[in-house]
């Protein structure tokens, strides 16, 4: 291998497909990255058996790493923790922790997933609790990353500081962005709007370092108001979901218009190439590979029910990411902040 080599552990077993995913889409993303390594975490008989299927066999590029047990979609993740110790998601992760491996990507039970990469992984320091981030698409910059979607059910203001933090390093680090815009969500932009928390997380955030401007509401994160968007996970899971379902929705009736007679469907026909453009700007597909902020590493959480397209894409967000070194860049930004001087700080 050479320095600039980058090596992927994928939990081959999870999510709704399993190795009828993992493995078709591994095989797509190296060759979409001529310097990546990846691991097969999984059992050994059964992803050979893909793999033939697929026509490859293991390789120095496509390895496999054998893994007895599998992560179940509603195991409950102390239990996972616990009892499965040789599943294809600990293993994977224990090869982050050993360095055989610079970051994991897996589909799988997300609660289980958490649990085990901060067990596993342990904090950054400075950081209380990880947060899960993803890009979601806006009008004006392409995208926005919005966190947290999930990880933490209650978060508590210092909470939403820490991802602010987090998300504007990961900004910075996916964009380019050197000093990305911070927004918070709530249900209006007035001062006066909004729970305790995020009036709290607010003072914390406008008497910091980053570029803080202000509350954002649910449809600024598509008009592109923000940057990175800052919201506690049961609020962010929500919206996400709802975000998912519209998505759907909206396809399902174009597709039924465009079916209803011979006329509706020349027209669909004519504007295919259209269709095709819009799709692929607002396809969930395009922006799966959400990222476990906060570890003592690199963790990829793919939708549990992602295709080969989409899977690709998640392992895709792993490369970015370990090029660019997200935890550093995220211990240096909390670095910056917990450094100002004393006058600035706000207490809580």
């Amino acid at each position: 291998m050479t320095n600039n080599s980058i090596t992927i552990s994928l939990d081959a077993m999870g999510g709704d497909f399993g190795s009828g995913v993992t493995v078709p889409a591994a095989i797509k993303a190296l060759k979409q990255h001529p310097s990546l390594t990846l691991i097969l975490v999984g059992n050994e008989e059964e992803l050979v058996k893909v793999l033939r299927q697929n026509g490859c066999s293991p390789s120095e590029r496509l390895q496999i790493q054998h893994a007895s047990q599998i992560v179940l979609s509603d195991e409950p993740p102390a239990q996972a923790l616990r009892g499965k110790k040789d599943s294809s998601m600990r293993v994977a992760i224990n090869m982050v922790k050993e360095g055989r491996a610079q970051a994991c990507v897996s589909a799988g039970n997300t609660g289980a997933l958490m649990a085990t990469a901060r067990f596993v992984l342990k904090m950054l320091p400075g950081v209380d609790r990880p947060a899960i981030c993803t890009m979601l698409p806006n009008m004006k910059n392409g995208h926005a990353h919005v966190l947290d979607l999930g990880a933490n059910v209650d978060t508590s203001a210092q909470g939403l500081f820490e991802f602010a933090v987090m998300g504007a390093a990961l900004a910075t680090a996916v964009d380019g962005n050197e000093r990305p815009s911070v927004g918070l969500l709530n249900i209006g932009e007035e001062a006066i709007k909004g729970n305790e928390q995020v009036k709290q997380a607010a003072e914390l955030l406008a008497n910091s370092r980053l570029n803080y401007i202000g509350y954002v509401e649910g449809d600024g994160i598509y008009k592109g108001d923000a940057d990175v968007v800052v919201c506690d996970g049961f609020v962010g899971n929500v919206m996400l979901k709802t975000t998912e379902g519209v998505a759907k929705m909206i396809s399902y009736y174009m597709k039924q218009e465009f079916k209803r007679n011979p006329l509706t469907m020349l027209s669909g026909l004519i504007a295919l190439p259209v269709l095709r453009a819009l799709r692929k700007r607002i396809d969930p597909r395009e922006y799966n590979g959400a990222s476990f902020l906060g570890l003592q590493g690199t963790v990829i959480k793919s939708h549990g029910s992602a295709d080969a397209h989409s899977f690709a894409n998640a392992i895709s967000e792993a490369v970015i990411e370990i090029k660019k070194n997200v935890p550093a860049l995220i211990t240096e930004q909390l670095e910056n902040q917990l450094l100002k001087p004393a006058g600035n700080e706000v207490t809580i």
